[in-house]
């Protein structure tokens, strides 16, 4: 039986992580060996504590050591609004610019029948539930892909059927974008969402 090396089973388990493939993961094992053992260790000691730690906030779904994350257990925070984003990382995005103060609802997906994810998967009713609170107006920034698109339009028809405000972020042109690099549904998204000045 010919049993995998230890560096080259570390190698293996980088490669979990997006955008690393066998080199990369490769050259990072062999810097933390030879070059920083102490940073390896703690990047170890911080990964298990992590795993060990970290869950779902029971009322957004976004990632929190506590029961309820930092921004559901804000009271400075605006309660009127909910934004429904797809994953933490967009939690995150949001929260550096800096202009939204209000709550998040994290899907964690999008709807694929194919891949068998519904509703149940991305927490609807949970969503339903939150919203019909003390909310005024729930904001969908979901991406705009295929199942972006098709998850947008069923979370809006269940929020419009509880008589709950719904909008979406602006799609389009991004700031600095020139228009001859713009493909073409993206330009649509930006002629359907243009507003009046």
């Amino acid at each position: 039986m010919n049993r995998q090396s230890l560096i080259a089973q570390l190698a293996e388990a980088f490669c979990c992580l997006p955008g690393v493939g066998p080199k990369t993961a490769q050259r990072m094992v062999l810097y933390l060996l030879d070059r920083d053992r102490e940073g390896g260790v703690h990047l170890a000691n911080k990964l298990v504590e992590a795993m060990e730690k970290v869950r779902h906030c029971k009322r957004c779904r976004n990632l929190t050591e506590s029961e309820i994350c930092e921004i559901c257990a804000s009271t400075s925070r605006d309660p009127a609004q909910l934004c429904v984003v797809e994953s933490p990382a967009d939690v995150f995005a949001i929260e550096q610019t800096g202009h939204y103060r209000g709550h998040y609802f994290v899907t964690m997906g999008n709807l694929s029948p194919i891949d068998g994810i519904g509703p149940e998967d991305l927490g609807v009713d949970q969503l339903l539930a939150r919203a019909g609170e003390d909310v005024g107006e729930v904001i969908l920034a979901l991406a705009s892909t295929v199942e972006g698109e098709a998850t947008t339009h069923f979370i809006s028809e269940a929020l419009k059927q509880k008589g709950i405000r719904v909008s979406r972020i602006a799609q389009g042109v991004p700031l600095g974008g020139e228009l001859e690099y713009i493909d073409g549904g993206t330009l649509s998204h930006a002629f359907n969402g243009r507003r009046e000045l």
